[in-house]
C-alpha cells in the first residue's frame, strides 16, 4: 500500500508541476523589467514516509529525530520527497538539505513545540540586522532544489513566545491570556511569556535588539524566531500549505535566488507581535501568487537589510513577480522597507485584493538606511476597509503605526550621503480604493523629495483626498 501511495503521489505531482510550469510562463507576459525565468527545484522521485523512521502521530511524540533521519537517509542517496502523513505531528526544528521536497499530506498537520530549550541560540539576520536568534522550526542554510508542498497544516507554536497588549486584544482574549505562565508590564498593559523577555524587552527598543549584558539564555524566549527561515537557498518551491501561528514572522527568505512560491494561506492573530506574513529580504527572482495572507503585522514585505548591516552586504531584492494575492488583517498589504538599505529594484505588483488592511500600498523608510527603491510597478490593485492609507510613502519611519504619524512638518534639510534613503521611478495604475482612509500620503525628505510617481486611473472613494510633502514630479 505504502508503494502505491508513493507512485500516485509522484505521478501527481509530475502532472501538477507541468500545469504550473505553463500557467506561470504568462506571468513573465508585458513584464515592465528584464527578469530570467525562475527555475523551479530538482527534486529526485524517491520517496519515503516519516513513520518509516519512527515518525508517531499522536501530538505528543516528539518527531525532531525521525525527520532528522529520514531527510539524512534521503540526502544520503541524492534527495527525494519525505511525506508527512495525515495526522498530528510535534517536532522541533527541522533543517532541510540540497534536493529535499517536505510533502505535507492536505491532512497533516505539523506543529511545532514551543519549548524554547529546543531551539539553539545562533547567528543570523533578522530585521536587516546581523544578531543571534532562536534557530527556526523549519530552516536551510545554503540549500539548494528544495520544497515544501503538500497542502498540510503548518503551526509555529507561536502563543508562548510572543509578547501581547492589552490594547489590541478584547475583554474575553485578555482574561484568556492572563491565565497563561508569564509576566504583566510594570503598568499591566502587556503580558510577557517570562521574566527574561520582560528584561529583554526593556533595553531592547525599536530595534528589537536587547542589551548585549544580558544572558541571551535568559532572554531566550525574546530571541524568538521566525517559522521559516531560508539563508542562501537556491532553487525553492513552497506550494498549497497553510502557515499559521509563528513566534514571530512567518516566512523568511533572506539572500536567495529563484524562488516561487504559489498557492499558500498564512495566518497570524490580528495581534501578534512582529506577526508578518512573509519577508522577501535580499533575494533576486522571485514568484509570489495565489496566496492569501491575514496576519499581525505586514503581509507582503520586502526588504533588502538595515542600515551600516545592510550597505554592507549590499545585497539588493530584485526581479519579483506578485501576482493574484488576497491580503485581509495586516498592517500594510504590499510593503516597501523599512529596511531597504541593500536597494530594491524590478517589482511588479498585480491583480492583487488587499481587504481591511490598515494600509494597502506602503513604502517606509528614515534617515540612516541609505539604499535605493526604485522601478516599482503596482498594477490592478482592489483595496476596501482600507484603515489609515491607501498608498503611502513615509521617509520618516520610526517604529511607529502609519495612524499616528504627524507628517508635513517643516524642518531643515540634512546633508545627502549613503545613508539617505532615495525612492523614486514608482508606477501606480488601475488602483480602486473604498474606505474611511486617506487616499494617498506622501512624506518625503527635504533633502531627498520622493520622485517620479505616477498614478493612472486611481479611483478612491475616502475620507480624506492625497496630501504630499517632499516630493517631486508626482503625476496625479
Amino acid at each position: 500500500m505504502n508503494r502505491i501511495f508513493k507512485s500516485l503521489s509522484i505521478i501527481a505531482s509530475a502532472v501538477f508541476a507541468l500545469a504550473c510550469a505553463q500557467d506561470e510562463s504568462s506571468l513573465y507576459e508585458g513584464l515592465p523589467f528584464e527578469m530570467p525565468k525562475v527555475q523551479l527545484p530538482s527534486i529526485p522521485s524517491r520517496s519515503v514516509l516519516l513513520t518509516d523512521f519512527g515518525g508517531v502521530a499522536d501530538c505528543s511524540t516528539l518527531n525532531t529525530d525521525a525527520f532528522s533521519k529520514a531527510i539524512d537517509a534521503l540526502s544520503e542517496q541524492g534527495g527525494g520527497r519525505l511525506i508527512v502523513p495525515a495526522g498530528l505531528w510535534l517536532s522541533g526544528p527541522i533543517t532541510l538539505k540540497d534536493h529535499i521536497e517536505l510533502f505535507i499530506d492536505k491532512d497533516a498537520i505539523l506543529i511545532f513545540s514551543d519549548d524554547p530549550e529546543l531551539y539553539p541560540i545562533i547567528d543570523t539576520n533578522f530585521e536587516g540586522l546581523d544578531v543571534r536568534r532562536c534557530v527556526s522550526p523549519i530552516n536551510a542554510l545554503g540549500a539548494h532544489d528544495i520544497a515544501i508542498t503538500g497542502g498540510g497544516v503548518i503551526d509555529g507554536g507561536g502563543t508562548m513566545w510572543r509578547e501581547v497588549k492589552r490594547r489590541k486584544v478584547s475583554e474575553d482574549q485578555w482574561k484568556e491570556i492572563l491565565k497563561r505562565d508569564g509576566v504583566l508590564s510594570d503598568d499591566g498593559k502587556v503580558w510577557f511569556p517570562n521574566e527574561g523577555y520582560k528584561a529583554a524587552r526593556a533595553t531592547a527598543g525599536s530595534l528589537n535588539k536587547p542589551s548585549d549584558e544580558l544572558d541571551e539564555n535568559y532572554i531566550k524566549t525574546f530571541l524568538r524566531p521566525v517559522l521559516l527561515s531560508l539563508r542562501e537557498c537556491e532553487r525553492v518551491l513552497i506550494e498549497d500549505c497553510s502557515f499559521q501561528n509563528s513566534p514571530c514572522w512567518n516566512l523568511h527568505p533572506l539572500w536567495c535566488k529563484d524562488l516561487t512560491i504559489r498557492n499558500i494561506n498564512v495566518r497570524n492573530p490580528h495581534y501578534s507581535a512582529n506577526g508578518d506574513g512573509i519577508d522577501i529580504d535580499a533575494c533576486e527572482n522571485v514568484i509570489l501568487t495565489g496566496s492569501s495572507f491575514d496576519v499581525g503585522d505586514d503581509a507582503i514585505c520586502i526588504k533588502s537589510g538595515k542600515d551600516e548591516d545592510g550597505r554592507r552586504h549590499a545585497r539588493k531584492c530584485r526581479n519579483l513577480i506578485i501576482s493574484d494575492c488576497t491580503v485581509y488583517h495586516g498592517h500594510g498589504g504590499f510593503v516597501v522597507g523599512s529596511e531597504m538599505s541593500g536597494g530594491v529594484e524590478n517589482i511588479l505588483v498585480r491583480d492583487c485584493r488587499f481587504l481591511g488592511t490598515d494600509v494597502g500600498l506602503r513604502f517606509k523608510s528614515a534617515r540612516g538606511r541609505g539604499g535605493e527603491v526604485k522601478d516599482i510597478w503596482c498594477d490592478n490593485i482592489y483595496m476596501k476597509d482600507i484603515v489609515n492609507y491607501g498608498i503611502i510613502f513615509n521617509l520618516h519611519y520610526a517604529g511607529v503605526a502609519a495612524s499616528e504619524l504627524a507628517g508635513g512638518q517643516v524642518e531643515p534639510a540634512f546633508t545627502v550621503d549613503e545613508t539617505t534613503p532615495s525612492f523614486h521611478d514608482i508606477h501606480i495604475s488601475n488602483v480602486s480604493l473604498a474606505g474611511p482612509c486617506q487616499a494617498v500620503y506622501i512624506n518625503g525628505l527635504p533633502e531627498m523629495p520622493v520622485r517620479n510617481v505616477d498614478f493612472k486611473n486611481f479611483n478612491y472613494v475616502t475620507a480624506k483626498a492625497p496630501e504630499v510633502h517632499y516630493a517631486e514630479n508626482i503625476s496625479l
